[in-house]
């Protein structure tokens, strides 16, 4: 018992020994594509991932299936290429965190919207401002994008037609502003023409024109729900429910073994005392016999003296 006590207790050491080397965590790799993350439909695009020069492989996750490269070439940009992917690295037995999600649009799939904004791009400070995006396709969802702030896109709902209200106007709202119709996030129309924002006094400004409608490299994907973001707070969640289940089940497993040990040693106990109990009772019994017989024996001689010394018939 004592043995398999010993087996347990340093396969517990030993599991834990590797549960704390499984939390040791790697960095993040880093994701991006080149030219953009929003390609016009028909254009080539490279998604690269970059790790430590530790990682041993690379690994590309992309709406549901995973592609073993650091470097993911897609020849021409379309539909069924658009969508979420991320990536992550392996170094010796260890996986790293995911790298943040990259959100791959495919521009030019419908047809080119009209925007505008009210009552006009020349603006004082205080004031407020509307963006109108119409678009006759049909679509009735809308994005707005500031150029040169990947970060600055808004959503818009309407039939053939968004609004987007704006203001009180700061220097901060100056820049010039694109439109897109569409009807998932993956899947854009054609940019519109550029609208400028200008407050009095930035007329010379140039720098803040810009008129490349793909000059954001990343844009909103910290603003959409993802699902793979969970999957990883899930799987983090899970792997932290597996190694506390594996220390319950093992302090399980080595309290039934202390329970049993000290149960046997209880039983041992009792059996021997039960044997010495019965050892004494025996020898009582067999002393008590003795004793009997030899009683027996003394009465017995007693009577036969006794018989001895009374006269026989006839004696004189």
């Amino acid at each position: 018992m004592l043995s398999i006590l010993a087996a347990l207790l340093c396969m517990e050491l030993c599991l834990s020994q590797r549960i704390n080397t499984g939390k040791q965590t790697l960095p993040k790799p880093i994701i991006w594509a080149k030219p953009s993350s929003r390609v016009t439909k028909g254009t080539p695009v490279n998604i690269w991932c970059q790790g430590p020069q530790s990682a041993s492989a690379y690994q590309l996750y992309f709406e549901g299936s995973f592609l073993s490269k650091a470097k993911f070439f897609i020849p021409q940009m379309t539909s069924n290429t658009a969508g979420r992917y991320y990536c992550f690295y392996q170094s010796g037995e260890l996986l790293s965190e995911h790298s943040e999600l990259l959100v791959l649009v495919v521009t030019g799939m419908y047809d080119t919207p009209n925007l505008s904004v009210h009552p006009g791009p020349d603006v004082t400070l205080g004031e407020n401002v509307t963006f109108s995006c119409l678009l006759e396709g049909g679509t009735s969802k809308f994005f707005l994008l500031k150029e040169g702030e990947p970060n600055h896109v808004q959503q818009g709902h309407g039939n053939k037609k968004a609004e987007f209200p704006m203001g009180p106007m700061t220097r901060a709202h100056r820049g010039t502003y694109r439109c897109f119709g569409s009807y998932n996030h993956h899947a854009w129309s054609f940019p519109s023409e550029p609208v400028t924002l200008l407050i009095p006094g930035d007329e010379g400004n140039t720098g803040l024109v810009s008129t490349d409608p793909t000059s954001s490299l990343v844009y909103w994907e910290d603003n959409l729900p993802t699902k793979e973001s969970g999957l990883q707070k899930g799987s983090a969640l899970w792997d932290h429910t597996t190694q506390n289940l594996i220390r319950i089940g093992l302090a399980c497993i080595v309290l039934t073994a202390l329970i049993c040990l000290l149960a046997e040693d209880w039983l041992s106990r009792k059996r021997d005392k039960e044997g010495n109990n019965r050892s004494a009772s025996w020898e009582c019994r067999r002393r008590l016999s003795l004793q009997c017989s030899l009683e027996e024996e003394q009465k017995d001689a007693i009577s036969m003296g006794g018989l001895k010394a009374i006269p026989g018939p006839g004696a004189i």
